[in-house]
């Protein structure tokens, strides 16, 4: 998967922002080292911004461009992983995925979904915490959590692609757009052709997603409801409305030692 990440970034990699929600393809997943495998752990995510500043996409020069000042900042929101809290065994058995990680630019979104403005750049960040049992674990709330970013991550939030060659990567890379490799380009409908306006919606899901032993066991019954899901865009996902902790986790600006591991995402 990171060899996947680092060939959108060359491009400069964008993410369909839309008002029910779209699943971020490339998925975000780790490996994750170092746990205490008998300590809980939560995983979770969120994005900030990279910088100050919109952007408009050249099409004569194949570029982005600064459009102006950012737009004003969306709500604070993270996304826990569906399975946290868990022991680190569990957590370092298998590659973990951020799949049902759903991305919106509904500044009134009352699913839990992660509200980006479109045409802004953002840079997804990975946290891990660690559940404290003591009592008063409130004090050492700043050295149980560590945080990982990764460069290649970054992306920008559109509504529709911009540079046609990341649409044909999206749809060379995707497993839900064999229908799209299967055909002659010409044959696909207008609105989806590479430089046409709108173009294809963002696919959600990885080649190999792993998120628990129900995907790593996968029937022709579970891909069909993956299908169905992605095809309807349903509103359902885990990402949770929690402002108070995005606070938490934007005043960090370094990474603490507390809990030694090594992260990365995933390799092919």
């Amino acid at each position: 998967m990171k060899a996947l990440w680092d060939e959108f970034n060359q491009l400069g990699t964008e993410m369909i922002v839309t008002k029910a929600g779209r699943r971020m393809f490339p998925t975000f997943q780790v490996k994750i080292f170092g746990m205490d495998p008998m300590a809980d752990y939560m995983l979770l995510m969120d994005f900030v911004p990279v910088d100050d500043k919109r952007y408009r996409y050249a099409f004569h020069s194949s570029s982005w461009l600064v459009a102006g000042k950012a737009d004003p900042a969306t709500p604070g929101r993270v996304h826990y992983h569906p399975d946290s809290p868990a022991k680190g065994a569990q957590w370092m058995k298998q590659i973990v995925s951020f799949d049902k990680l759903k991305l919106t630019n509904n500044l009134l979104d009352d699913n839990g979904h992660i509200i980006l403005n479109s045409m802004h750049r953002y840079q997804p960040r990975f946290h891990v915490v660690y559940v404290d049992p003591r009592k008063d674990s409130e004090k050492y709330a700043e050295e149980n959590f560590k945080t990982f970013v990764f460069e290649e991550t970054r992306f920008t939030a559109v509504t529709a692609y911009q540079n046609h060659r990341i649409t044909q990567l999206k749809i060379a890379s995707n497993p839900f757009a064999k229908g799209f490799r299967d055909c002659d380009p010409e044959d696909w409908p207008r609105n989806h052709r590479p430089g046409a306006l709108p173009l294809m919606s963002a696919f959600a899901r990885s080649r190999n997603p792993v998120s628990s032993p129900a995907h790593q066991n996968g029937t022709e019954k579970d891909a069909a409801e993956s299908r169905r899901e992605y095809e309807r865009e349903a509103a359902g996902g885990t990402a949770l409305h929690a402002e108070a902790a995005h606070q938490q986790l934007m005043s960090q600006e370094k990474i603490t030692e507390h809990q030694p591991m090594a992260v990365g995402p995933q390799d092919p």
